[in-house]
Protein backbone atom coordinates (compact mmCIF):
# COMPACT_ATOMS: atom_id res chain seq x y z
CA UNK A 1 0.00 0.00 0.00
CA UNK A 2 2.65 2.54 1.00
CA UNK A 3 2.62 5.52 3.33
CA UNK A 4 1.08 8.71 1.91
CA UNK A 5 3.16 11.89 1.83
CA UNK A 6 1.07 13.66 4.47
CA UNK A 7 1.68 10.89 6.97
CA UNK A 8 5.40 10.88 6.14
CA UNK A 9 5.51 14.65 6.68
CA UNK A 10 3.81 14.25 10.03
CA UNK A 11 6.06 11.44 11.22
CA UNK A 12 9.33 13.08 10.09
CA UNK A 13 8.57 16.70 10.95
CA UNK A 14 9.32 17.68 7.35
CA UNK A 15 6.79 19.60 5.35
CA UNK A 16 5.23 18.13 2.22
CA UNK A 17 7.09 20.86 0.33
CA UNK A 18 10.40 19.71 1.87
CA UNK A 19 9.66 16.10 0.93
CA UNK A 20 9.02 17.12 -2.66
CA UNK A 21 12.25 19.15 -2.59
CA UNK A 22 14.17 16.11 -1.31
CA UNK A 23 12.74 14.08 -4.17
CA UNK A 24 13.61 16.70 -6.81
CA UNK A 25 17.14 16.97 -5.43
CA UNK A 26 17.69 13.21 -5.65
CA UNK A 27 18.07 12.70 -1.92
CA UNK A 28 16.04 9.50 -1.73
CA UNK A 29 17.67 6.11 -2.03
CA UNK A 30 15.13 4.98 -4.60
CA UNK A 31 12.52 6.42 -6.88
CA UNK A 32 9.36 6.87 -4.85
CA UNK A 33 6.54 4.97 -6.56
CA UNK A 34 3.16 6.54 -7.10
CA UNK A 35 -0.35 5.25 -6.82
CA UNK A 36 -2.66 5.05 -9.81
CA UNK A 37 -3.80 8.56 -8.82
CA UNK A 38 -0.24 9.87 -8.90
CA UNK A 39 0.26 10.08 -5.13
CA UNK A 40 3.67 9.23 -3.72
CA UNK A 41 3.78 6.04 -1.68
CA UNK A 42 6.64 5.74 0.79
CA UNK A 43 7.91 2.71 2.66
CA UNK A 44 9.14 2.62 6.28
CA UNK A 45 12.76 2.50 5.03
CA UNK A 46 12.14 5.76 3.15
CA UNK A 47 10.90 7.35 6.39
CA UNK A 48 13.97 6.11 8.29
CA UNK A 49 16.21 7.58 5.58
CA UNK A 50 14.35 10.90 5.75
CA UNK A 51 14.81 11.04 9.52
CA UNK A 52 18.56 10.58 9.03
CA UNK A 53 18.67 13.21 6.26
CA UNK A 54 16.74 15.63 8.45
CA UNK A 55 19.23 15.09 11.30
CA UNK A 56 22.13 15.63 8.93
CA UNK A 57 20.57 18.86 7.66
CA UNK A 58 19.71 20.05 11.16
CA UNK A 59 23.30 19.46 12.22
CA UNK A 60 24.57 21.65 9.39
CA UNK A 61 25.38 19.20 6.61
CA UNK A 62 24.88 20.97 3.27
CA UNK A 63 22.30 19.52 0.88
CA UNK A 64 25.07 18.86 -1.64
CA UNK A 65 26.93 16.64 0.82
CA UNK A 66 23.71 14.80 1.71
CA UNK A 67 23.24 14.26 -2.03
CA UNK A 68 26.75 12.84 -2.27
CA UNK A 69 26.07 10.54 0.67
CA UNK A 70 22.76 9.39 -0.85
CA UNK A 71 24.48 8.71 -4.16
CA UNK A 72 27.09 6.58 -2.41
CA UNK A 73 24.41 4.60 -0.56
CA UNK A 74 22.43 4.11 -3.80
CA UNK A 75 25.56 2.68 -5.45
CA UNK A 76 25.45 -0.18 -2.99
CA UNK A 77 28.22 -2.08 -1.23
CA UNK A 78 31.85 -1.33 -1.88
CA UNK A 79 32.07 2.37 -1.07
CA UNK A 80 31.69 2.21 2.69
CA UNK A 81 35.10 3.87 3.27
CA UNK A 82 33.91 6.92 1.30
CA UNK A 83 30.66 7.01 3.26
CA UNK A 84 32.59 6.74 6.51
CA UNK A 85 34.95 9.55 5.51
CA UNK A 86 32.03 11.80 4.64
CA UNK A 87 30.32 11.11 7.98
CA UNK A 88 33.56 11.49 9.95
CA UNK A 89 34.20 14.89 8.37
CA UNK A 90 30.69 16.01 9.29
CA UNK A 91 31.12 14.67 12.82
CA UNK A 92 34.34 16.73 13.17
CA UNK A 93 32.52 19.85 11.95
CA UNK A 94 29.62 19.31 14.37
CA UNK A 95 32.01 18.72 17.28
CA UNK A 96 33.86 21.94 16.42
CA UNK A 97 30.58 23.86 16.35
CA UNK A 98 29.59 22.30 19.68
CA UNK A 99 32.91 23.36 21.22
CA UNK A 100 32.38 26.91 19.96
CA UNK A 101 28.80 26.97 21.27
CA UNK A 102 29.97 25.60 24.61
CA UNK A 103 32.55 28.38 24.90
CA UNK A 104 29.90 30.96 23.99
CA UNK A 105 27.50 29.48 26.52
CA UNK A 106 30.14 29.72 29.26
CA UNK A 107 30.55 33.46 28.62
CA UNK A 108 26.78 33.98 28.57
CA UNK A 109 26.35 31.94 31.74
CA UNK A 110 28.99 34.02 33.52
CA UNK A 111 27.14 37.18 32.50
CA UNK A 112 23.83 35.72 33.70
CA UNK A 113 25.39 34.88 37.05
CA UNK A 114 26.85 38.39 37.33
CA UNK A 115 23.48 39.99 36.64
CA UNK A 116 21.70 37.52 38.93
CA UNK A 117 24.03 38.46 41.78
CA UNK A 118 23.60 42.21 41.16
CA UNK A 119 19.82 41.89 40.99
CA UNK A 120 19.80 39.82 44.18
CA UNK A 121 22.06 42.35 45.97
CA UNK A 122 20.15 45.37 44.66
CA UNK A 123 23.23 46.66 42.84
CA UNK A 124 22.03 46.12 39.27
CA UNK A 125 21.70 49.79 38.35
CA UNK A 126 24.59 50.66 36.08
CA UNK A 127 25.93 47.10 35.77
CA UNK A 128 26.64 47.72 32.12
CA UNK A 129 27.60 51.35 32.20
CA UNK A 130 27.97 53.10 28.83
CA UNK A 131 30.72 55.16 30.50
CA UNK A 132 32.97 52.13 30.58
CA UNK A 133 32.13 50.14 33.67
CA UNK A 134 31.48 46.55 32.66
CA UNK A 135 30.72 43.73 35.07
Amino acid sequence: MGIPIGQVAESTGLSVHALRFFEREGLFLREIPRSGGGRRLFEPADVDWLVLCNRLRASGMPIGVIKDFAALVRQGPGNEPQRLALLEEHERAVRARLAELTANLAVIHDKVETYRQHVRDGTAAGVWDPQGRIS
